[in-house]
């Protein structure tokens, strides 16, 4: 486990391959309560290479100094992602 958000993240491999790839990161919120948005890549088993960009928006909470995994909400695709986006921006933004 990680003792800091910084160290936290969705890199994954099994027998040496690389499965999942991070390709970015934000920490949206810190504290015993962790946020973090994830931008990554999932192998395409069929292809042989990694898919397209992925997001993932994960919370941790922090138990005896580690940071364990609670829950997690994935965007597959960047549609999805544009939608979030764009539903957010109008209820912070809205047009007068």
């Amino acid at each position: 486990m990680s003792n800091t958000p910084e160290d936290l993240t969705i890199n994954y491999s099994e027998a040496g391959e690389e499965i999942v790839k991070e390709l970015d990161k934000v920490i949206l919120s810190r504290g015993a309560w962790t946020t973090i948005l994830f931008r990554y890549q999932e192998l395409d088993r069929a292809k042989g290479e990694m898919g397209k960009d992925k997001y993932s928006i994960r919370r941790y909470q922090k138990r005896n100094g580690e940071y364990l995994p609670k829950s997690k909400f994935n965007i597959s695709s960047k549609d999805q992602a544009k939608a979030i986006v764009e539903a957010l921006s109008g209820w912070i933004d809205p047009v007068e």
